[in-house]
């Protein structure tokens, strides 16, 4: 008997052992999952994402992605046109980002992101990063005549002195702009949507990248490079302003898929002509992608009499026309990729992987 009590006696011990220990991993367990979620809650209540006028859907879109709500923001005119700015939360303390792309109306929309900046900053906001899809006045980026502005270095003089701690853009037309401002620039690529884009939409078939002009001509062959594509350079001449005239061909397009490739797409007078040229040189299709679709003047015209198939384009500048007037265009989004670049910079990661 005494051998009996003895083993239920360990059988005990040991049992109330184990059972000490697996409380106290659970417990270890359940103050973990408590942390990760206050950091999260934390995160998410020091994040404040605001959008102007210019493009709300993004804005919507990198909410979406990231898990936190849109800021309650009002944007709108007085009856002489002057912006007026109500900040409808408390931002103080928070790091605040300002979704906005200074696209037509330019002038409108980057008064927008002064006046918005200025109120965030007035409400005491720790820090504002204005995420600027689209940088507005960037062809402007140096003297190309005699007498005659750098205006992206003032638009960069603007938004710095307005209080922008930093700025997270796409595709800049030059890179040194970058340069122009005095606060850390991130200049994000489009690079990866585009690329996922083309590698299923041209799987098995023969393709041959264009660059419209000899400036392009390293971002086609990056693009050819990683696709396995080859590569293919037209000669451009302009006459005039937003006038442009293809003088010739340099590489074999005949009986391939000729894929257009610029960082934007304005009045396209380039882009036909560049089509053009294509056709008359044996291409079997021409499509285009550009990460800014300008589509400004007479652009969906053009495209719609135009050789080319198909035209993608990013949303970083809100697509303006009813699918009635063109069906040529096809939108991919860099909502994810603006998302996950506010993380990085929320958290204090590298942000230099999303430039490849």
């Amino acid at each position: 008997m005494p051998t009996f009590f003895a083993t239920a006696h360990r059988k005990r011990l040991l049992f109330g052992k184990y059972f000490s220990i697996s409380l106290i991993s659970l417990a270890h367990v359940l103050y973990s999952v408590f942390h990760i979620e206050r950091c999260l809650i934390a995160m998410h209540d020091k994040i404040k994402i605001f959008s102007g006028n210019s493009n709300p859907d993004l804005a919507q879109k990198i909410c979406n992605s990231l898990g936190v709500p849109l800021g309650n923001a009002r944007v709108r005119r007085f009856s002489d046109g002057e912006v007026m700015v109500e900040i409808g939360e408390n931002v103080r303390g928070r790091d605040v980002y300002v979704v906005q792309s200074t696209c037509a109306p330019t002038n409108d929309n980057l008064m927008e992101l002064l006046v918005i900046t200025d109120a965030l900053k007035r409400a005491s906001a720790a820090t504002i990063t204005a995420v600027i899809p689209y940088y507005g006045y960037a062809r402007q980026d140096r003297k190309a005549a005699p007498r005659t502005p750098i205006t992206a270095k003032l638009v960069a003089d603007l938004i710095t002195t307005a209080g922008v701690n930093r700025v997270v853009t796409i595709d800049l037309h030059a890179g040194q702009i970058q340069g122009f401002f005095n606060i850390p620039v991130d200049n994000l690529y489009a690079a990866p949507v585009i690329l996922e884009y083309l590698k299923d939409r041209f799987s098995g078939e023969q393709v041959v990248m264009v660059s419209p002009d000899a400036g392009g001509t390293e971002r086609a062959r990056a693009f050819a490079k990683r696709l396995e594509y080859s590569l293919a350079v037209i000669d451009k001449r302009r006459t005039g302003p937003n006038v442009a005239e293809v003088m010739h061909l340099i590489g074999d397009v005949r009986d391939k898929v000729a894929v257009i490739l610029d960082d934007m797409i304005d009045t396209a007078g380039t882009l036909t002509q560049a089509a053009k040229a294509l056709k008359q040189n044996g291409a079997k299709a021409v499509y285009a992608c550009a990460t800014h679709g300008v589509l400004s003047g007479p652009a969906i015209e053009r495209i719609n009499a135009s050789d080319i198939e198909e035209v993608v384009l990013t949303d970083t500048i809100p697509y303006a026309y009813s699918d009635q007037v063109t069906t040529k265009i096809r939108m991919l989004s860099v909502a994810d990729l603006l998302a996950e670049a506010i993380r990085r910079i929320h958290e204090d990661e590298s942000v230099s992987s999303l430039f490849v």
